[in-house]
């Protein structure tokens, strides 16, 4: 082979190697300048002539103060930088750089600036930029978004607790430390159960524990307690925090306090009792009328001044039990008007609260002529209860039949043990309710009796009072046939 044809080919592979190394740096998803000591530039790839809206023939040649301007070359000092890759062979990695080009929108940049050498001589400096400007602004979006979230987790009204999976707290917001008196910094790091009611800690230990395999919230009761001791009625809302679709990285508990809304439950429930004695007023009266009816009789007779010992011991007698019988009903009319200030539960006879709210109604329906039938699975029924509360649940329901029975009827009240519950059913032969009607009962303020008539005692305080005692009330009923209302509570 002759040297002019060797030539040529060493030429062809040149011009083949420069094609190959132009397509490589325009492949490069970066800027690419190639500097040299004189600061000009020695090559760019597409992604700078692009982003800078150049032309090769406008950069290729020119300094890099005819390509930057000056003042960005002056405030991040590139041009000493690069000189000092030439003089130390020294690298410069990983700089900011904000680049406006005419024309075009503000780009941020990281830059390096790197040696290309040979033969431990280094011919060219490579100036490396890669834009980061929508990295930035998604890391600036999310940051605001981050402290707009948290912003509203601190203003919310609402207790908003989360933790790790393990119930160890991590974020305790503004809400908590008023509500509890505990700031973040006395509450980080410790459990989420030590700051509710002993008598729970064991559910909220399960709850937690379970919460990874609960596809919906939890929700749940669980009293507060603040830094003085005291105990806050919180209703809770638990859920999963996930980081992805299937990654559940820890708990969020949101809770609302109750404390108002209780204040607001007993002083409703204390005028809707008010409006109940009205309904048992008509009946209550003519019972205390009767034995006073007898005791006035007896008196007159013993006025009389031939009366003989044996009948002014008869009519003693019968002053002394009449007198006890309207004791014994105005103490009953007393106990129930009288506000309930126990709230804390106790165990309770269910039987005998059933008898005695009976006896209350029991002349109201003797007047509407209606048959009050008892059916006692036990002779002593034990729960865990508020007396007076449970007695008010029963009472409403009651009156609630009466009243569906204006021409008479049969109300029948049983119990029923079924493993650790028992079952109260109150069954009435009244009007019934209407398929459409029936799930807006337990609703507040909702009736469908007319003025004047019914208790005004809502079953959504009897739901609300059934719930507070761990148990539910639930309704059957068809119209024209009557209704039966179900209690269920939880057995000592």
């Amino acid at each position: 082979m002759e040297a002019a044809e060797f030539d040529n080919i060493e030429d062809l592979s040149a011009v083949r190697y420069q094609q190959l190394y132009k397509m490589l740096l325009d492949a490069i998803p970066c800027s690419i300048l190639f500097i040299n000591r004189d600061m000009r530039i020695l090559s760019a790839n597409r992604n700078f002539l692009e982003k800078s809206l150049r032309s090769e023939a406008s950069t290729i040649g020119y300094r890099l103060e005819s390509v930057f301007p000056s003042t960005i070359l002056e405030h991040m000092d590139i041009t000493r930088r690069i000189r000092l890759v030439f003089d130390e062979n020294k690298p410069t990695q990983g700089q900011r750089l904000t680049y406006r080009a005419p024309g075009v929108p503000l780009r941020i940049y990281y830059y390096s600036i790197l040696p290309f050498s040979w033969e431990r001589q280094v011919e060219s400096a490579m100036l490396l930029m890669e834009d980061v400007t929508e990295q930035v602004r998604l890391s600036e979006d999310f940051r605001r978004l981050e402290r707009h979230l948290a912003s509203i987790v601190e203003c919310a009204s609402d207790v908003i607790v989360s933790t790790d999976m393990d119930g160890m707290i991590v974020t305790w917001n503004a809400a908590a430390e008023k509500i509890s008196g505990f700031s973040h910094n006395q509450v980080r790091g410790r459990y989420f159960y030590e700051f509710c009611v002993k008598e729970v800690h064991d559910e909220v230990k399960e709850v937690f524990s379970n919460i990874e395999s609960q596809r919906n919230s939890i929700m749940a009761e669980w009293d507060l307690i603040t830094k003085g001791g005291a105990f806050v009625p919180v209703y809770w809302v638990c859920s999963a925090l996930k980081e992805s679709a299937s990654r559940e990285v820890g708990i969020v508990a949101v809770g609302r306090d109750l404390t108002e809304r209780r204040k607001l439950e007993m002083q409703l429930l204390q005028s809707q009792k008010l409006a109940a004695l009205g309904v048992m007023a008509g009946g209550i009266a003519h019972e205390i009328r009767n034995p006073l009816a007898i005791c006035s009789s007896a008196a007159q007779f013993l006025l009389e001044d031939d009366v003989i010992d044996d009948f002014r011991k008869e009519c003693a007698e019968k002053i002394h039990v009449g007198i006890q019988r309207a004791s014994v009903i105005i103490e009953n009319l007393l106990r129930f008007a009288r506000p309930t200030t126990t709230t804390e539960a106790s165990r309770v006879d269910l039987v005998h609260i059933i008898q005695e709210s009976i006896a209350l109604v029991a002349n109201q329906a003797k007047i509407q002529k209606i048959d009050l039938v008892t059916r006692f699975s036990h002779e002593q029924i034990l729960v865990s209860g508020i007396e007076g509360l449970l007695q008010q649940v029963i009472i409403n329901i009651l009156l609630n039949a009466i009243n569906a029975m204006p021409k008479g009827g049969s109300l029948v009240t049983d119990t029923e043990v079924r493993g650790n519950e028992v079952l109260v059913h109150i069954a009435d032969t009244g009007h019934g309710i209407s398929q459409a009607n029936i799930d807006k009962i337990f609703d507040p303020f909702y009736t469908t009796s007319t003025v004047g008539k019914g208790t005004g005692l809502g079953l959504s305080i009897c739901y609300s009072i059934v719930k507070h005692h761990f148990g539910s009330i639930d309704v059957e009923s068809q119209v024209g046939e009557g209704s039966r209302f179900t209690l269920k509570l939880p057995l000592l």
